[in-house]
């Protein structure tokens, strides 16, 4: 019942930043987690990001932790992800997600709806 599709990713020097928007169709978007994923090409995908339904609560990868923020418009049933100080290990594909239930949100297991993915490059 829920359709993702990301966009703003791209190729950026180390240190510069992007800010990624995940666009959700349906009228429950408030209602939903919305998380981001990233996969890099010979790894699995792994947690960055989340934000719950009234967009006032958010958790990070520690690795991304002061670097990234998530937040979400519910009326315009789109969520972001700005990211400033990108490290070249920050390259990968990333995914944002949603999630009707969620206890372990670092699990990709957890979350029903996914989005295509948008490409980040990072060069050194």
């Amino acid at each position: 019942q829920v359709q993702l599709v990301e966009s703003g990713g791209g190729l950026v020097q180390a240190g510069g930043s992007l800010r990624l928007s995940c666009a959700a169709s349906g009228r429950t978007f408030r209602s939903y987690f919305m998380g981001w994923f990233r996969q890099a090409p010979g790894k699995e995908r792994e947690f960055v990001a989340v934000i719950n339904w009234k967009g006032e609560s958010t958790y990070y990868a520690d690795s991304v932790k002061g670097r990234f923020t998530i937040s979400r418009d519910n009326p315009k049933n789109t969520m972001y992800l700005q990211m400033n100080s990108l490290k070249p290990e920050d390259t990968a594909v990333y995914y944002c997600a949603a999630a009707t239930n969620l206890r372990l949100a670092y699990r990709a297991s957890q979350y029903e709806y996914w989005g295509q993915g948008t490409q980040v490059t990072v060069s050194s």
